[in-house]
């Protein structure tokens, strides 16, 4: 007697089950895709003790018929393909037709539909698999299924699961990540006969975004970009808000939601060194591809995707990303003060220019396309082409337009040095300002963007407490961390010279001798080309000490022995990796000892000259290490608190 067999459909349904249906959310997720495959506009969700108990998923969809309604129940049967080639252009959430039969096959499920041409429905019941009974009901257009007693025949899977609010929180989040995925559906969540969320259909994902996660006010900011086939739509929250895990952040792939480790990735590297390794950021993208670059049929829940050059497309993500981050978390752009400052004549007797260029508004628009390679897509095997970036790390910081008038310039120049101020030709003191030359007149202010970050001109005021710089701009009072903004301003400029192999060094007068470990010396002797790449020149002194000759000339205010120590520490923490990845961080901290701190007493043109600096700065509204540089106070919310 033959010892392979075939299983029988049961017990097929059941193995099948034990990877499509993990959980009560797991019944949710199949129940509401095949709603939405149905061309559904409301979807109602019902669930008792968690999904338990009871789950009841019902839409106004086109329905089935009865030969349908009897077929939907067998494994592998479905209506959104018919070829092996339909698998490369899928554009349904499901397609094995693996979902009902697996879902029947451990619980008690009814399924009651109709169509539109049929003057009544079929109703449809099976318990733990088994023959279905089918009979004729009264229903209205579209699909209900009512799933009883999950798992009431595998006690064992039962057992695993969490509490009823648990499992609860996991049926919200499906329904929510539906809701995200498609704006044009509403969706309703009843838990134990209470109403728990609405979602009600809206005319676009930046409605949707709004009504599920809130956007403006320093919560989400929006951008938009094209590269090659690649369009993305992002909605993120600021550095601040992020997370340990990628638990806030949704990823969708030509509408479908997606877990992806390395997309996940690409979007946390688009911040930057603002966002620490690990964390990742609060938000919702949306990437649309051509249909048969990205393999769907790679995982039983349909969670995870592959794509033709995952490579190429993270590379792509993160610079589209990093151009629409950058600009929306920066600090607002320095305006016209009501008297605009004039900086005083230079001293060759010119008139300085200062030119009132305002920062760029509106949604982020890609400039750059690259095409795929070889001309174009044939088949999965297609490939992108991205040759700017060698790695998927944050694309440079853009070259800005200088905006400082030559008085201001030296006043910042001084001011990151840690050279006492002492402006020469005359400077106004704070809170008063000469009158403009002839002829000249405010920039008007520019147009704001609710929906990528609100900034409006700034003029600055005073100095608070020698620690933050006061500003009003046109909708609210505005508080800079001095030391944050200076930071930004001294790691930019490091960064950018650092790429460009640039950075301009200091010799001391007298090398100043630092006491290491044999281990942190070694580390220093094996890597002197990172080591001169950040502006050091060090020499060792034996076995367990080096000698500091040069430093960067931009950190001319820090102490030699602190640079040398930051770096040792990222050198040795990186171990045997590349440079490259550390690169930022160690000129992040550099930047952070070298700067202005709380403390110092700032005058009126260093503190202009320095929140001037920030305009065109990638990230400027955050430090390096992601901590916010500015804190706004609408008058809104001023005239609020003091009762006007």
């Amino acid at each position: 007697m033959s010892r392979i067999r075939q299983l029988s459909a049961d017990l097929a349904n059941q193995i099948a089950a034990g990877e499509v249906v993990e959980r009560p959310a797991s019944v949710v997720k199949e129940l509401v895709e095949n709603a939405l495959d149905a061309g559904a506009t409301k979807v109602r969700v019902e669930i008792e003790q968690g999904g338990l108990q009871r789950i009841r998923v019902s839409d106004d969809g086109s329905g089935m018929d009865t030969e349908d309604a009897t077929l939907c129940l067998l494994r592998h049967a479905t209506s959104k393909i018919d070829r092996v080639e339909d698998l490369s252009h899928l554009r349904t959430f499901g397609f094995r037709g693996e979902a009902l039969p697996s879902v029947a096959s451990v619980s008690k499920l009814l399924l009651v539909t109709r169509t539109q041409d049929h003057p009544e429905g079929t109703e449809v019941r099976i318990d733990g698999g088994g023959t279905p009974r089918v009979q004729p009901a009264g229903c209205a257009v579209g699909t209900s299924i009512d799933v009883r007693d999950l798992f009431f025949n595998v006690p064992a899977r039962k057992k695993f699961l969490k509490s009823t609010a648990t499992e609860s929180a996991h049926v919200g989040d499906v329904v929510t990540t539906a809701a995200l995925a498609r704006p044009d559906v509403s969706f309703t969540l009843t838990r134990d006969g209470r109403a728990a969320r609405e979602f009600l259909r809206v005319a676009s994902r930046t409605e949707r975004v709004a009504q599920v996660m809130g956007i403006g006010d320093g919560r989400l900011a929006r951008g938009e970009g094209e590269r090659g086939p690649l369009h993305v739509e992002a909605y993120l929250a600021p550095p601040e808000k992020a997370r340990a895990g990628a638990t806030g952040l949704h990823l969708f792939v030509n509408g479908r939601p997606v877990r992806d480790r390395m997309l996940a990735r690409a979007v946390g590297q688009a911040y930057g060194s603002v966002l620490e390794a690990g964390r990742f950021p609060v938000g919702v993208v949306y990437l649309e591809l051509p249909p048969e670059l990205v393999d769907v049929n790679v995982h039983p829940q349909k969670a995870e995707v592959r794509f033709a050059d995952a490579r190429a497309l993270c590379d792509a993500l993160t610079r589209e990303l990093y151009g629409m981050t950058s600009q929306a978390f920066a600090i607002p752009a320095m305006g016209p003060p009501t008297r605009p400052w004039l900086p005083p004549p230079r001293r060759d007797g010119a008139m300085p220019l200062r030119e009132n260029v305002p920062p760029e508004h509106g949604r982020y628009e890609a400039t750059s396309s690259l095409p795929f390679g070889g001309g174009g897509a044939a088949g999965f095997g297609a490939s992108l082409d991205f040759s700017e970036l060698p790695h998927p790390s944050p694309p440079l910081a853009r070259e800005g337009t200088e905006r400082l008038g030559a008085a201001a310039g030296e006043g910042l120049e001084r001011l990151l040095a840690g050279v006492p101020a002492s402006y020469e030709g005359g400077a106004s003191p704070a809170g008063s300002f000469d009158a403009p030359p002839s002829g000249s007149a405010p920039a008007s202010a520019p147009a704001r963007d609710p929906l990528f970050g609100n900034r409006p001109p700034l003029r600055f005021l005073a100095q608070v407490r020698k620690t933050f710089l006061l500003c009003e701009g046109i909708d609210g009072i505005y508080v800079v961390d001095q030391h944050a903004a200076a930071e930004r301003v001294t790691f930019d400029r490091l960064r950018k010279a650092f790429v460009a192999r640039a950075v301009a060094m200091q010799r001391l007068l007298v090398p100043e001798v630092v006491e290491l470990s044999p281990v942190e010396v070694a580390a220093l002797e094996e890597r002197p080309e990172d080591v001169t790449a950040v502006g050091l020149e060090v020499r060792a002194v034996g076995t367990s000490a080096v000698a500091v000759h040069a430093v960067p000339k931009l950190l001319l205010r820090a102490n030699p022995e602190r640079l040398v120590r930051d770096l040792v520490a990222e050198l040795t923490r990186q171990a045997n990796r590349p440079f490259g990845g550390a690169a930022d961080l160690v000129l992040a901290t550099m930047a952070c000892h070298a700067s202005v701190r709380a403390g110092d007493s700032l005058s009126h043109e260093e503190a202009t000259a320095l929140l001037a600096s920030l305009e065109g700065i990638d990230f400027s509204g955050h430090c390096p290490h992601g901590r916010p540089v500015v804190m706004h106070l609408s008058f809104a919310e001023l005239e609020r608190r003091v009762g006007r």
